[in-house]
C-alpha cells in the first residue's frame, strides 16, 4: 500500500506551522515500512537572514527536524489506533552525519525507514539527499504521547 499526503493533510496530522513545519508534501508512504517526503528549500526562509548572509545554508539542525517529522507521519500512517490528539516527540537522534550542504532552490527529500517499535518509541533510519546525493543521515526515535 502506497500513500500520498499533500500539506493539508500533514497539517492535520502535526502541529507544526510555518515557519517550523519542514516538510511539503508526502511523496509516498508504505505504513510500517518506508516514507519518502519533500521540502522545497526556498531562499525567503528567516533563517537565511543569518545562517549564513554571505552564504545561506539550511541549518543541519531543521535537516534533523525535517526528518524527525517525517518519522512522525510514517508513525501516524502506520499506527492507526493512535488516532487525532497525538503529539509526536522527537526523543533521540543517534550516528547524525552531514555529508553535504543545503542551499535555497534544493529539493531535500526525506527517506524514512522503518525499524521497530516497542511501547510508545518508534525508530527510523533516516536519510535526506538533494539531487540523489546524501545531505545527511541518521537513526531517530520519537515518541508517541496521547493528549
Amino acid at each position: 500500500m502506497t500513500g500520498q499526503l499533500d500539506i493539508l493533510q500533514i497539517q492535520e496530522l502535526l502541529p507544526h506551522r510555518y515557519p517550523f513545519l519542514l516538510i511539503d508534501k508526502v511523496i509516498e508512504c508504505e505504513p510500517g515500512v518506508h516514507l519518502l517526503g519533500l521540502k522545497n528549500v526556498t531562499f525567503n526562509e528567516p533563517f537565511f537572514q543569518g545562517h549564513f548572509p554571505h552564504l545561506p545554508v539550511f541549518p543541519g539542525v531543521l535537516i534533523m527536524e525535517a526528518l524527525a517529522q517525517a518519522t512522525a507521519l510514517l508513525t501516524s500512517q502506520t499506527d492507526t489506533s493512535l488516532g487525532n490528539g497525538v503529539t509526536y516527540y522527537l526523543a533521540g537522534i543517534d550516528n547524525a552525519r552531514f555529508k553535504k550542504p543545503v542551499v535555497p532552490g534544493d529539493q531535500l527529500m526525506l527517506d524514512i525507514t522503518y525499524l521497530k517499535h516497542k511501547r510508545n518509541i518508534w525508530s527510523f533510519d533516516c536519510r535526506a539527499e538533494v539531487e540523489g546525493k546524501l545531505a545527511a543521515s541518521a537513526q531517530i526515535m520519537c515518541a508517541a504521547s496521547v493528549n
